[in-house]
């Protein structure tokens, strides 16, 4: 049974850091694209940052281009992302998705391209 699990979430200030992990299990990872979606209470799921199988391709919405980097580790199975200068609006449950979709940006920011996704992680960043 494939297993997608998110840590590295937490509670900081504005301004700080975080650099959240996601794991795969139970399938072979760099079959699949990775993405971080968000969703803030009472908002809908938006999209984060997105990454191709091989980690070649890289896309983030402008809400975090320059302050967030996605990246892999194929041979730990293992999606990361590092999210510097937080700002309060970035508070929200991160979760990690997989799935076997090609690397078009259009394709990777459709929640509906993945498919296995973890059960989040919280971020909660203080003004």
């Amino acid at each position: 049974q494939v297993q997608v699990v998110e840590s590295g979430g937490g509670l900081v200030q504005a301004g700080g850091s975080l650099r959240l992990s996601c794991t795969a299990s139970e399938l072979t990872f760099d079959d699949y694209a990775m993405g971080w979606f968000r969703q803030a209470p009472g908002k809908e799921r938006e999209g984060v940052s997105y990454i191709s199988r091989s980690g070649g391709t890289t896309y983030y919405e402008n809400s975090v281009k320059g302050r967030f980097t996605i990246s892999r580790d194929n041979a730990k199975n293992t999606l990361y992302l590092r999210m510097n200068n937080l700002k309060p609006e970035d508070t929200a449950r991160y979760y990690c998705a997989a799935g076997t979709t090609g690397a078009r940006w259009s394709f990777l920011r459709n929640p509906s391209s993945y498919n296995y996704w973890g059960q989040g992680t919280q971020v909660t960043v203080s003004s």
